[in-house]
């Protein structure tokens, strides 16, 4: 069997990062494929993009990523790029835009956000027309093939449809879920001699108070906005604040 652990939306949030691993280690899986954000909102994104450096053998860029690597300059990207090296950004800013592989017969797609853009976002309520456009090719990012499975993150939200007889399948998020307060990630499994799959969504707990302490040391932006949701698991508007 080929074995896969997708992880995506890491966040900087390395005692979540580590309960994953520690998790895999258990199962015997081997083979991480990250599918992006592995900086930005959480407190240590060194700590996690070595980690990720160290242990994944396939990483795409998320949005995040682009973001602290130089695309914007907001607050909450200027101070996980401060704590990078410039080899650390420049390795953010190179990573693939996804990947795409033969499983089962069957083509399938890794992607961050969607087909059509690092900011562009697929919601489980998209039309049937953009779930429907997100198999198809898009030759600007090197999406060659018309996929037959898509699996992407971004919504920290795990996530499995069929539409018109294709998987769509959203991992969830490690270091951030909104759709709960404890990390997720995928396991997929292909059979290489029959033409199936099957995909395993894996919750789990972690050190939540080791992470929360690490923020309120961390003198990073937003901190208050990160321990609501990793205490919630509901998103919180960050806006910059003056006069504090």
């Amino acid at each position: 069997m080929i074995r896969l652990a997708i992880l995506a939306d890491l966040h900087a949030n390395l005692a979540a990062t580590l309960a994953v691993h520690a998790d895999m280690q258990r199962r015997g899986l081997t083979d991480a494929w990250v599918l992006g954000d592995l900086v930005g909102k959480g407190p240590r994104p060194k700590e996690v993009l070595e980690w990720t450096q160290a242990h994944a053998s396939r990483v795409v860029q998320g949005n995040w990523d682009a973001r602290v690597a130089g695309a914007t300059h907001r607050p909450q990207d200027l101070w996980p790029r401060s704590k990078l090296t410039p080899a650390q950004l420049s390795y953010l800013g190179e990573l693939p835009y996804g990947i795409e592989e033969q499983f089962a017969g069957a083509w399938w797609r890794f992607v961050h956000a969607s087909s059509r853009g690092l900011f562009h976002r697929l919601y489980p309520h998209s039309s049937l027309a953009d779930q429907i456009t997100a198999f198809e090719p898009n030759a600007q990012y090197g999406l060659k093939a018309h996929a037959d499975a898509l699996v992407y993150a971004d919504m920290h939200e795990a996530l499995l449809l069929d539409v018109e007889g294709r998987p769509l399948i959203n991992c969830g998020s490690v270091g951030n879920p909104l759709d709960s307060t404890l990390p997720c990630y995928l396991i997929l499994e292909f059979d290489p001699h029959s033409p199936t799959h099957s995909a395993t969504f894996v919750r789990l707990t972690y050190d939540r108070d080791e992470e929360i302490t690490a923020a309120e040391q961390s003198g990073m932006p937003f901190t208050k906005e990160y321990i609501t949701e990793l205490l919630t698991g509901a998103f919180q508007k960050r806006r910059a604040r003056t006069g504090e």
